[in-house]
């Protein structure tokens, strides 16, 4: 009996600040995130896991980030990872299998397959973002969704680094 009252008085409180050190991290600061399908398919793969970055005031996204968020679809209950492409204010369209932003052709290397559809120009409003899977005739988003911008509050973070497979560990880009 003695040994166990000392065992709790030694580690439960240790393990209790672990605890609750764990879930702030992961709810304020990183989490890790699996992907579920082949949407960004070169760059990453189905089942590839992920560390996303969550401190979203200290986040300054770009034209470019990989960025998890709650897509704007009701009665949806799945994170959704995707290449952010338009920014508040930018206006975007899709024509001869091509991405327009602001006017000018994207150079975007990780689009392996041009687009086989058009999306009419649109400005992406104050607060919002516009997201395109790398694998863009197999993606569902937003070209495809019945609104297509992803308000800010729906973005969880930028998706920084790739924990498995250990064959492609590193940093995402």
């Amino acid at each position: 009996m003695q040994s166990i009252l000392r065992f709790l008085k030694e580690w439960v409180p240790s393990i209790a600040f672990a605890v609750i050190l764990a879930l702030v991290i992961n709810t304020y600061v990183a989490q890790a995130v699996t992907v579920p399908t082949g949407s960004m398919l070169p760059t990453i793969q189905l089942k590839d896991e992920l560390v996303v970055e969550k401190m979203k005031a200290l986040t300054d996204f770009k034209f470019g980030d990989i960025v998890v968020f709650w897509p704007p679809l009701a009665d949806n209950k799945d994170r959704y990872v995707k290449r952010l492409i338009g920014l508040p204010g930018d206006t975007i369209e899709i024509k001869d299998g091509a991405l327009y932003r602001n006017g000018q052709k994207v150079d975007e290397p990780y689009v392996k397959t041009p687009m086989a559809y058009t999306f009419k120009k649109v400005t992406v409003p104050e607060g919002e973002y516009f997201f395109l899977g790398d694998n863009r005739n197999d993606s569902y988003d937003s070209h495809l969704w019945p609104t297509p911008f992803v308000p800010e509050k729906n973005l969880i973070g930028k998706a920084v680094f790739r924990l498995f497979p250990f064959s492609h560990i590193g940093k995402i880009e």
